[in-house]
């Protein structure tokens, strides 16, 4: 029996039939759209032969070392330790810096909220419907070994995340049907029908593996054997759980593409472990760390009174940032017996004195946080608007009233720490919740005390946590704190096995399927998830569906606000503060571009080394 070659067997095919499929491939080739970039909305503000992004510096020089510590993670990164080198995985403490090994399809600009330009892939098809993407990959793109980077190695690094990637990935990935390689240089990802909005965004920004590489290899095993990348960085050293270093690849293939040009510049980056930021900060007046964060209001207000800081070597500046702030609070388990009852859940969030809290502890320089995307267009405020109710009346029945008035808002106390008025709002509430006092102990409905246990793997929030749980105290609720190392506390938290903790997650301007994520009932059970809040709720969910695929930012915008008023009367969480700037601090041998993207800073990674600035200060 002979073999048939695809193209043998198209020749033994009727003429009338071979020009039917002819003619169906050209109407599928016109029906196709070939575009340099994807975003939410089809908005791109950079044309197809841009050549670098407007906040880079294109003349960068390359050089010098960038120490620092992590400050935001995805995956299973931790920031008090790691214990592999596979960031995207459930299993381990993943190490920091690790996606800068790995390239991507396309890559992000921070001028535009949702846009994305061609890295591995110099264009992109997508079909009418938009369930068929075809990424026409560059010839010459390669991993660190020299081994070519093919589609095959798109499909695989797609096809895993999906099976078994970390839950934060497999969500994103649900709708996405396969991904198979057409041919070397053409990736072909197709999407369900149901499919959300942003899902080829999140399928363009995925990591791209090495098939050969991960041949034989348990990909859902921690490593300390760094996976093969493409990226503009490699790992050069590391000691667990101390630091991790990586090198720039002098001969990366993507170096001269216009979404790098003026980035990567740094020779070496290095990232540095401690357990506490105080140490973290001693390091960095040292110079052991060169670039530093500063999260803490105490240390910002007295603390950079250091040598260093008074001559001149080391810099202390608020940057203005253009990014939405960061949505943190401290979140109840409503998975416990103890936090089912809404009333109780509003009792606990009024005895949070942020006022008292933002004067003594953090020198008034913090907003309060009260909505779920603070200080956007999608903040609720006022009565709900027509086109609001339009998606609201239909969920009525399952929603609580206050939907549909003012939206939540968390309570200005008179700032003494102990307002009366508020202590005595919350008991009420808990004794219409069942909860009864006994001597000075708070107990529950079912007779058990009234105990809650925070769990956190640092002391650096204790300061704001104790006097919220003094206050908890005076109603006879017994308040701790649980501090557990790194490894422990991501493994309760994997297993949702607390009361109460603290998480903060980046806003965004434009949300769509990774607010599944944080509170979709898919995800409640999910080992690893990061709905700590346990919300379960239809409702939730159909609004959650509305933004997913909302098809105009005004959609977005309408849908959002909905959601954030059904959040916010759930009482799921007790909000806490933002700023809108970020507090930097470094030694003094960089320098950056002229002006920074429209939504973030720029720090570091605009930033180069100034070896002039250097040598004036004596820094190298």
């Amino acid at each position: 029996m002979s073999l048939l070659t695809r193209r043998s067997l198209l020749s033994l095919l009727p003429a009338s039939l071979g020009s039917l499929l002819l003619s169906n491939r050209l109407i599928a080739a016109e029906a196709e759209a070939e575009t340099h970039g994807l975003s939410s909305f089809g908005e791109l503000a950079m044309p197809p032969d841009f050549k670098y992004f407007p906040f880079v510096n294109p003349d960068a020089p390359k050089g010098g070392k960038l120490v620092l510590q992590l400050s935001a993670g995805a995956g299973n990164q931790s920031f008090e330790s790691f214990d592999t080198f596979n960031i995207y995985v459930l299993k381990g403490d993943g190490a920091a810096g690790m996606d800068m090994t790995f390239d991507t399809l396309m890559s992000g600009s921070g001028d535009e909220p949702d846009s994305l330009y061609g890295l591995v892939a110099r264009a992109v098809r997508v079909s009418a419907d938009k369930l068929t993407y075809r990424f026409l990959l560059r010839p010459e793109a390669r991993f660190h070994d020299g081994s070519k980077l093919t589609a095959k190695d798109v499909a695989f690094s797609l096809n895993i995340m999906k099976e078994k990637g970390h839950p934060s990935f497999r969500t994103l990935l649900t709708d996405m049907v396969g991904a198979v390689a057409e041919a070397d240089d053409v990736a072909t990802i197709t999407l369900a029908p149901s499919r959300s909005r942003d899902l080829h965004l999140a399928i363009a920004g995925m990591p791209i593996f090495s098939a050969a590489y991960w041949q034989g290899k348990d990909f859902q095993a921690t490593t300390l054997e760094a996976p093969l990348g493409s990226g503009a960085y490699k790992l050069s050293g590391f000691e667990q759980g101390r630091f991790v270093e990586f090198e720039r690849k002098a001969d990366y293939w993507a170096k001269d593409l216009p979404v790098n040009v003026g980035t990567n510049n740094f020779e070496r980056i290095r990232y540095e472990y401690f357990r506490e930021r105080q140490v973290a900060f001693e390091a960095f007046k040292s110079g052991a760390i060169t670039y530093h964060e500063e999260f803490t209001s105490r240390i910002w207000a007295t603390g950079y009174d250091f040598p260093a800081l008074k001559d001149g070597r080391v810099k202390k500046e608020v940057l203005p940032n253009g990014a939405p702030a960061a949505i943190q609070g401290w979140y109840f388990n409503t998975r416990r017996d103890k936090f089912k009852d809404i009333r109780i859940r509003q009792a606990l969030g009024l005895l949070f004195d942020f006022e008292w809290t933002n004067k003594n502890i953090m020198f008034s320089s913090a907003k309060r946080t009260s909505s779920f995307f603070e200080g956007t267009p999608m903040q609720a405020k006022g009565p709900p608007r027509p086109e609001e109710l339009a998606l609201l009346e239909p969920l009525r029945g399952q929603l609580a009233d206050g939907v549909f008035g003012e939206p939540m808002v968390p309570p200005v106390s008179d700032g003494s720490g102990t307002d009366r008025a508020l202590l005595r709002k919350a008991d009420e509430l808990l004794r219409a919740a069942g909860c009864v006092r006994q001597g000075g102990m708070l107990k529950l409905p079912n007779g058990q005390p009234f105990e809650i246990e925070f769990l956190d793997a640092t002391g650096a929030l204790q300061p704001h946590t104790q006097p919220y749980q003094q206050n908890l105290g005076r109603l006879g609720i017994k308040a701790t704190t649980r501090l557990v190392d790194s490894a422990q506390y991501q493994a309760l938290l994997k297993k949702f096995d607390f009361d109460m903790m603290s998480y903060a997650h980046n806003g965004s301007l434009t949300p769509g399927e990774d607010l599944k994520i944080l509170f979709g009932s898919g995800v409640v059970s999910a080992e690893g998830g990061l709905n700590f809040a346990g919300i379960s709720d239809p409702a939730v969910d159909s609004l959650l569906n509305l933004i997913a695929r909302a098809k105009s930012r005004a959609e977005l915008n309408i849908a959002a606000r909905a959601l954030d008023r059904v959040l916010r009367a759930g009482y799921y969480w007790v909000p806490m503060w933002n700023r809108t700037d970020l507090w930097v601090a470094c030694w003094d041998e960089y320098s950056r571009p002229d002006r920074a993207p429209k939504f973030g800073t720029g720090a570091p990674g605009t930033w180069w080394f100034d070896a002039a600035k250097a040598k004036l200060h004596g820094l190298g």
